[in-house]
């Protein structure tokens, strides 16, 4: 039997611009439900780099887009606090970049309002050590470092906290539509419910696709034509933190000219290339290679530094009639209002831009939809704060300093992220976890240099454990045990009660271990040598040799993430974000 929802507004989308979305419509008071298919940030808000881009990038070659990106980035800090790292940025000129570009960058960045000052080469070595020694000429910008998945988990729950309904696992299969051709309305969307295995179908006043990559997936289900242009971008991190200034190219934007400094890594990036499809592609050797190589460019020496994992996401660029390659397509974002642009009401598309203009994307577009929803009421993002903001700029020592501070080292599930029991419980009950990858987002379990090797046996045993308690409950958590681990959790996690439920994540907690085991896998076999080939066959002795986690109860099973994770062994695309 298929159920019936209704709301005003219908978001399809569950990264940073469809949760900003989702959010701003909300707090204008109108009624919401977004519907995800998998996890929120499982495209590419979860596959960045994690700039929080002062728009020094595009002065030169799109300055429009750099206008925006200093506003929001100075909107942001104020906003998502602690999801942003103040790392500051120098663009560097290296003996390859001479020439009249860095001239041309300083007038630029005057002229689209981008704060941009020289420094000495001798503070520059002094902040950052093992810059490239040849380096000429050193910039100063407010570049940063943007968790993506915490600020949108974070927007999620302000977006909940102001009633809208977040759908996730929650897979769009057909637009409803209604009226003759040439007159056809879209009234909101069919939507399979991939964990409980129901069929809804959601009626909505205003629909807006916000699936990125995806957009023109769902807009050819109203029979519209919106050509995409995914390119691909390549990034590898490194196992601990060579800089702790984003470091760029002073230069036209190129492959491996930026390297970001993001929790306990530094990630250098990236490449573009045009993809036909953003759900399967490749990560090639040759694109592995370049960014080490240019990555030496700034620091040399980093190509021989440990590689941790290599993953890609997809841009979606959008320039209409546009068809050359995807480097030179626009950054900037465009609203596509169907009704004006094919003659298809109900129907928005955003698409374009990057995570540090989602907020702005997502004004823009709930701006248009109160245009036809017979309502003006002013947005409200750009001065409201989300759950945690309170804690301010987010520092490196965050959580060695909580971990200290109570006492929890013996409560340590990941040494590497400083994942605590607490946490990873807490996390089970609060959101609606489907596998360990969801819990990779939510806390950066399994990220670290042995990519799950020590921690992932240890949280399905924790999982094993919550499963026993829920059973001799009857099915309900354990609420004094629930206590110790919620108040034991970092403050920003306490602002809702768990669900008195069972998480999904405890029905089968040796399938999650299998499917979360594949995942890692993908992203560390492109940069398989040296130490980290040493910790993949370690890795591989624990969980083949001793735990024999291919005959594992639960082998035989499916979930709803199975078939993403089980590739092709010749496809290592879609990897996610590795930082």
């Amino acid at each position: 039997m298929t159920r019936r929802l209704q709301t005003e507004i219908l978001v399809i989308g569950g990264g940073a611009t469809g949760v900003g979305i989702a959010w701003d419509a909300a707090l204008r008071g109108f009624d919401v439900i977004l519907v995800e298919k998998r996890d929120l940030t499982h495209g590419t808000t979860g596959r960045y780099h994690g700039l929080l881009h002062s728009g020094g990038r595009y002065v030169v070659k799109d300055p429009q887009s750099a206008r925006e990106c200093i506003a929001e980035n100075r909107i942001l800090r104020r906003t998502h606090p602690h999801c942003i790292e103040d790392t500051g940025g120098f663009f560097v000129v290296t003996p390859e970049d001479e020439g009249e570009y860095p001239d041309r960058f300083v007038q630029a960045c005057a002229e689209t309002g981008v704060p941009c000052e020289e420094i000495a080469l001798r503070e520059a070595f002094r902040r950052e050590p093992l810059l490239n020694r040849r380096i000429s000429r050193v910039f100063e910008v407010p570049d940063g470092a943007a968790d993506s998945f915490l600020a949108t988990h974070v927007t999620a729950q302000a977006a909940r906290q102001a009633g809208a309904r977040i759908l996730t696992y929650h897979e769009v299969t057909g637009l409803l539509l209604r009226g003759p051709e040439g007159a056809r309305e879209v009234v909101g969307a069919r939507v399979e419910d991939l964990a409980g295995g129901e069929t809804l179908e959601i009626h909505a006043t205003m629909t807006i696709n916000a699936t990125g990559a995806w957009a023109g997936q769902i807009a050819r289900m109203a029979g519209l034509t919106v050509e995409v242009i995914p390119g691909k971008g390549v990034m590898v991190a490194m196992n601990h933190r060579l800089v702790n200034t984003v470091i760029n190219r002073c230069k036209m934007p190129a492959d491996g000219d930026i390297l970001v400094p993001i929790h306990t890594v530094s990630v250098i990036g990236t490449t573009d290339v045009r993809v036909p499809d953003p759900e399967h592609y490749g990560i090639e050797p040759w694109e592995v290679a370049l960014m080490l190589a240019e990555g030496d460019k700034l620091v040399p020496g980093l190509s021989r530094a440990r590689a941790v994992r290599a993953w890609a996401g997809v841009r979606p660029l959008y320039q209409e009639g546009y068809t050359g390659a995807s480097r030179e397509a626009t950054r900037q974002f465009t609203l596509l209002d169907h009704a004006r642009r094919d003659g298809v009401q109900g129907l928005l598309t955003i698409i374009g831009g990057k995570w540090t203009t989602f907020r702005l994307m997502a004004e823009k577009t709930v701006d248009k939809a109160c245009e036809y929803l017979g309502t003006r009421q002013p947005c409200q993002t750009a001065t409201t704060q989300v759950p945690g903001a309170e804690q301010g700029h987010y520092w490196l020592g965050h959580r060695l300093h909580e971990v200290e501070e109570h006492e929890l080292h013996g409560d340590l599930v990941c040494e590497c992220e400083l994942v605590t029991r607490a946490m990873l419980e807490n996390a089970v009950y609060r959101n609606p976890t489907l596998t360990l990858d969801d819990l990779r987002r939510d806390l950066r379990l399994g990220m670290g240099p042995c990519q799950g090797g020590f921690c992932t046996y240890r949280a399905v045993g924790i999982l094993h454990e919550m499963r026993e308690r829920a059973g001799e409950a009857g099915g309900e958590v354990d609420r004094s045990d629930w206590e110790v681990a919620y108040m034991q959790s970092p403050a920003h996690n306490r602002s809702l009660p768990p669900p008195s439920s069972l998480p999904l994540a405890l029905s089968s907690p040796n399938l999650l271990l299998r499917d979360f085991l594949q995942e890692r896998w993908k992203g560390v076999r492109p940069i398989l040598w040296g130490r980290q080939l040493k910790q993949e066959m370690l890795d591989s002795l624990i969980y083949l040799s001793l735990m024999n986690v291919d005959h594992l109860p639960d082998a035989g099973l499916t979930s709803p993430m199975t078939a993403f994770y089980e590739q092709d062994a010749g496809d290592v695309g879609e990897t996610e974000a590795g930082v």
